[in-house]
Protein backbone atom coordinates (compact mmCIF):
# COMPACT_ATOMS: atom_id res chain seq x y z
CA UNK A 1 0.00 0.00 0.00
CA UNK A 2 1.41 3.71 -1.35
CA UNK A 3 -0.20 6.87 -0.17
CA UNK A 4 -0.84 9.10 2.30
CA UNK A 5 -2.94 6.10 4.22
CA UNK A 6 0.95 4.37 4.70
CA UNK A 7 2.03 3.15 8.01
CA UNK A 8 -1.22 5.34 9.33
CA UNK A 9 -4.32 4.01 10.96
CA UNK A 10 -7.03 5.21 9.59
CA UNK A 11 -11.16 5.74 9.52
CA UNK A 12 -12.36 6.78 6.43
CA UNK A 13 -15.98 8.01 6.82
CA UNK A 14 -16.91 9.10 3.64
CA UNK A 15 -16.36 6.27 0.46
CA UNK A 16 -17.81 6.31 -3.25
CA UNK A 17 -20.37 3.44 -3.40
CA UNK A 18 -21.50 1.85 -6.31
CA UNK A 19 -25.08 1.79 -6.63
CA UNK A 20 -27.05 -0.09 -3.81
CA UNK A 21 -29.59 -1.45 -6.77
CA UNK A 22 -26.93 -2.52 -8.90
CA UNK A 23 -25.19 -4.06 -6.09
CA UNK A 24 -27.89 -6.25 -5.27
CA UNK A 25 -28.35 -6.93 -8.72
CA UNK A 26 -25.23 -8.21 -9.38
CA UNK A 27 -25.25 -10.71 -6.54
CA UNK A 28 -28.77 -11.79 -7.62
CA UNK A 29 -27.08 -13.84 -10.93
CA UNK A 30 -24.80 -15.26 -8.49
CA UNK A 31 -20.99 -15.76 -8.28
CA UNK A 32 -20.01 -17.79 -10.74
CA UNK A 33 -22.28 -15.62 -13.32
CA UNK A 34 -20.24 -13.10 -12.04
CA UNK A 35 -16.88 -14.27 -12.48
CA UNK A 36 -17.18 -15.43 -16.12
CA UNK A 37 -19.41 -12.59 -17.16
CA UNK A 38 -16.58 -10.19 -16.04
CA UNK A 39 -13.91 -12.03 -17.85
CA UNK A 40 -13.12 -14.67 -15.13
CA UNK A 41 -11.92 -12.21 -12.73
CA UNK A 42 -12.56 -11.34 -8.95
CA UNK A 43 -12.62 -14.47 -7.11
CA UNK A 44 -11.55 -14.31 -3.46
CA UNK A 45 -10.09 -18.11 -3.56
CA UNK A 46 -11.87 -21.52 -2.62
CA UNK A 47 -11.01 -20.97 1.25
CA UNK A 48 -13.21 -18.50 2.01
CA UNK A 49 -15.97 -20.32 2.15
CA UNK A 50 -19.76 -19.75 3.48
CA UNK A 51 -21.09 -20.92 7.07
CA UNK A 52 -24.61 -21.39 5.65
CA UNK A 53 -26.50 -22.82 2.63
CA UNK A 54 -28.38 -20.81 0.00
CA UNK A 55 -27.21 -17.44 1.10
CA UNK A 56 -26.91 -15.24 -1.75
CA UNK A 57 -25.60 -11.60 -1.41
CA UNK A 58 -24.66 -8.60 -3.46
CA UNK A 59 -23.60 -5.19 -1.54
CA UNK A 60 -21.16 -2.58 -1.46
CA UNK A 61 -17.38 -3.28 0.38
CA UNK A 62 -17.23 -1.33 3.29
CA UNK A 63 -13.05 -2.78 4.24
CA UNK A 64 -11.20 -3.40 7.42
CA UNK A 65 -7.43 -4.24 7.75
CA UNK A 66 -7.34 -5.53 11.38
CA UNK A 67 -4.38 -6.92 13.68
CA UNK A 68 -4.09 -11.12 13.57
CA UNK A 69 -6.16 -11.66 16.55
CA UNK A 70 -7.41 -8.19 17.10
CA UNK A 71 -11.10 -6.84 16.33
CA UNK A 72 -11.04 -3.24 17.40
CA UNK A 73 -11.20 -2.33 14.20
CA UNK A 74 -14.51 -4.04 13.26
CA UNK A 75 -16.13 -2.22 16.32
CA UNK A 76 -14.90 1.22 14.52
CA UNK A 77 -15.90 -0.05 10.75
CA UNK A 78 -19.77 -0.32 12.43
CA UNK A 79 -20.20 2.93 12.66
CA UNK A 80 -19.25 3.52 9.02
CA UNK A 81 -21.79 0.88 7.48
CA UNK A 82 -25.09 1.61 5.85
CA UNK A 83 -27.67 -0.52 4.40
CA UNK A 84 -26.92 -2.52 1.55
CA UNK A 85 -23.54 -2.88 2.75
CA UNK A 86 -21.32 -5.79 3.15
CA UNK A 87 -18.52 -6.05 5.69
CA UNK A 88 -14.88 -7.50 4.39
CA UNK A 89 -12.08 -7.97 6.60
CA UNK A 90 -9.06 -9.16 6.44
CA UNK A 91 -5.53 -9.14 8.93
CA UNK A 92 -2.21 -7.90 8.60
CA UNK A 93 -0.56 -11.48 8.86
CA UNK A 94 -2.18 -15.17 8.39
CA UNK A 95 -4.79 -15.24 11.70
CA UNK A 96 -7.16 -18.38 12.71
CA UNK A 97 -8.42 -16.31 15.66
CA UNK A 98 -12.55 -15.77 15.46
CA UNK A 99 -12.85 -11.94 15.31
CA UNK A 100 -16.21 -12.12 14.56
CA UNK A 101 -19.55 -14.04 16.66
CA UNK A 102 -23.02 -13.05 16.91
CA UNK A 103 -23.47 -9.80 18.84
CA UNK A 104 -21.12 -8.25 15.99
CA UNK A 105 -23.67 -9.55 13.79
CA UNK A 106 -27.05 -8.57 15.70
CA UNK A 107 -24.90 -4.91 15.30
CA UNK A 108 -24.77 -4.81 11.56
CA UNK A 109 -27.64 -6.29 11.30
CA UNK A 110 -29.18 -3.09 12.84
CA UNK A 111 -27.53 -1.16 10.37
CA UNK A 112 -29.03 -2.78 7.51
CA UNK A 113 -25.46 -5.06 6.25
CA UNK A 114 -26.60 -7.78 4.31
CA UNK A 115 -23.00 -10.06 5.32
CA UNK A 116 -19.44 -10.37 6.16
CA UNK A 117 -16.76 -11.74 3.94
CA UNK A 118 -13.88 -12.43 6.61
CA UNK A 119 -10.02 -13.40 5.76
CA UNK A 120 -9.47 -14.73 9.28
CA UNK A 121 -11.91 -16.63 11.53
CA UNK A 122 -15.10 -16.58 12.77
CA UNK A 123 -17.09 -18.14 15.56
CA UNK A 124 -20.94 -18.57 16.81
CA UNK A 125 -22.12 -20.28 13.94
CA UNK A 126 -24.96 -22.22 15.40
CA UNK A 127 -25.86 -18.31 16.74
CA UNK A 128 -25.13 -16.69 13.30
CA UNK A 129 -26.93 -19.51 10.96
CA UNK A 130 -29.64 -18.49 13.71
CA UNK A 131 -29.90 -15.11 13.21
CA UNK A 132 -29.33 -15.76 9.36
CA UNK A 133 -26.92 -13.35 8.72
CA UNK A 134 -24.57 -14.46 5.87
CA UNK A 135 -20.94 -15.06 6.54
CA UNK A 136 -18.02 -16.00 4.19
CA UNK A 137 -15.07 -17.11 5.82
CA UNK A 138 -11.60 -18.12 6.19
CA UNK A 139 -11.47 -20.47 8.98
CA UNK A 140 -13.70 -21.15 12.00
CA UNK A 141 -12.43 -21.02 15.75
CA UNK A 142 -13.73 -20.43 19.29
CA UNK A 143 -10.28 -18.77 20.30
CA UNK A 144 -11.91 -14.80 20.69
CA UNK A 145 -9.90 -12.21 19.69
CA UNK A 146 -8.26 -9.49 21.59
CA UNK A 147 -8.88 -5.70 21.22
CA UNK A 148 -5.53 -4.04 21.81
CA UNK A 149 -4.20 -2.89 17.83
CA UNK A 150 -4.96 -0.05 15.85
CA UNK A 151 -5.68 -0.88 11.87
CA UNK A 152 -7.85 0.65 9.33
CA UNK A 153 -11.34 1.14 7.81
CA UNK A 154 -12.33 1.91 4.62
CA UNK A 155 -9.09 1.70 2.48
CA UNK A 156 -7.48 -0.79 0.11
CA UNK A 157 -7.35 -4.13 1.26
CA UNK A 158 -6.24 -7.76 -0.77
CA UNK A 159 -7.46 -11.08 -0.05
CA UNK A 160 -5.74 -14.28 -1.98
CA UNK A 161 -4.54 -11.46 -3.82
CA UNK A 162 -7.25 -9.64 -5.12
CA UNK A 163 -7.93 -6.28 -4.16
CA UNK A 164 -11.13 -4.82 -2.81
CA UNK A 165 -11.44 -0.95 -2.38
CA UNK A 166 -14.17 0.27 -0.25
CA UNK A 167 -17.75 0.64 -2.17
CA UNK A 168 -16.77 -1.72 -4.64
CA UNK A 169 -19.49 -4.70 -4.96
CA UNK A 170 -19.41 -7.80 -3.34
CA UNK A 171 -21.17 -10.88 -4.56
CA UNK A 172 -21.67 -14.01 -2.73
CA UNK A 173 -23.15 -16.97 -2.09
CA UNK A 174 -22.66 -20.67 -2.17
CA UNK A 175 -20.12 -21.05 -4.79
CA UNK A 176 -17.78 -18.35 -3.40
CA UNK A 177 -17.24 -14.14 -3.15
CA UNK A 178 -16.89 -12.01 -6.20
CA UNK A 179 -15.45 -8.49 -6.03
CA UNK A 180 -16.24 -6.17 -8.91
CA UNK A 181 -15.06 -3.01 -9.11
CA UNK A 182 -17.13 -0.11 -8.28
CA UNK A 183 -16.24 1.79 -11.74
CA UNK A 184 -17.39 -1.43 -13.56
CA UNK A 185 -20.69 -2.30 -11.45
CA UNK A 186 -23.07 -1.01 -14.62
CA UNK A 187 -21.30 -2.95 -16.65
CA UNK A 188 -20.85 -6.14 -14.78
CA UNK A 189 -24.62 -6.28 -14.20
CA UNK A 190 -25.17 -5.90 -18.21
CA UNK A 191 -22.79 -8.62 -18.70
CA UNK A 192 -23.70 -11.05 -16.31
CA UNK A 193 -27.46 -10.43 -17.13
CA UNK A 194 -26.95 -10.87 -21.03
CA UNK A 195 -25.18 -14.40 -19.20
CA UNK A 196 -27.81 -15.62 -17.42
CA UNK A 197 -30.13 -14.67 -20.84
CA UNK A 198 -27.98 -17.28 -22.43
CA UNK A 199 -27.74 -19.61 -20.33
CA UNK A 200 -31.44 -19.83 -20.27
CA UNK A 201 -31.12 -20.60 -23.66
CA UNK A 202 -28.63 -23.34 -23.11
CA UNK A 203 -30.77 -24.94 -20.52
CA UNK A 204 -33.86 -24.97 -22.97
CA UNK A 205 -31.06 -26.94 -25.48
CA UNK A 206 -30.05 -29.57 -22.84
CA UNK A 207 -33.73 -29.97 -21.68
CA UNK A 208 -34.95 -30.90 -24.90
CA UNK A 209 -32.25 -33.76 -25.62
CA UNK A 210 -29.33 -31.87 -27.48
CA UNK A 211 -25.82 -32.61 -26.37
CA UNK A 212 -23.67 -29.76 -25.49
CA UNK A 213 -20.79 -31.39 -27.39
CA UNK A 214 -22.61 -31.00 -30.30
CA UNK A 215 -23.79 -27.14 -30.51
CA UNK A 216 -21.16 -26.15 -28.51
CA UNK A 217 -18.58 -27.35 -31.17
CA UNK A 218 -17.04 -29.67 -28.95
CA UNK A 219 -16.85 -32.38 -31.12
CA UNK A 220 -14.90 -31.06 -33.54
CA UNK A 221 -12.49 -30.25 -31.14
CA UNK A 222 -12.27 -34.09 -29.76
CA UNK A 223 -11.74 -34.79 -33.53
CA UNK A 224 -8.95 -32.04 -33.91
CA UNK A 225 -7.29 -33.13 -30.91
CA UNK A 226 -7.35 -36.91 -32.33
CA UNK A 227 -9.59 -38.20 -29.81
CA UNK A 228 -11.14 -41.34 -31.39
CA UNK A 229 -14.17 -42.78 -31.26
CA UNK A 230 -13.59 -47.10 -30.63
CA UNK A 231 -17.12 -49.42 -30.48
CA UNK A 232 -15.48 -51.78 -27.70
CA UNK A 233 -11.99 -51.91 -25.75
CA UNK A 234 -11.11 -54.90 -28.47
CA UNK A 235 -11.01 -52.21 -31.16
CA UNK A 236 -7.45 -50.77 -29.56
Amino acid sequence: MTGPIQNRHVVIRTIERADAGVAAAIGATGSSTVHEAIGRRGFLGPDIRPIQSAARIGGTAVTVLAHPGDNLMIHAAIEMCQEGDVLVVTTTAPSTTALFGDLLATSLMTRGVRGLIMGAGVRDIADLNELGFPVWTRHISCQGPVKDTPGSVNIPIAINGQVINPGDVIAADDDGVVVVARAEAAWALEQSEARVAREEGTRAKLAAGELGLDFYGHRKRLEDYGVQYLDTATDL
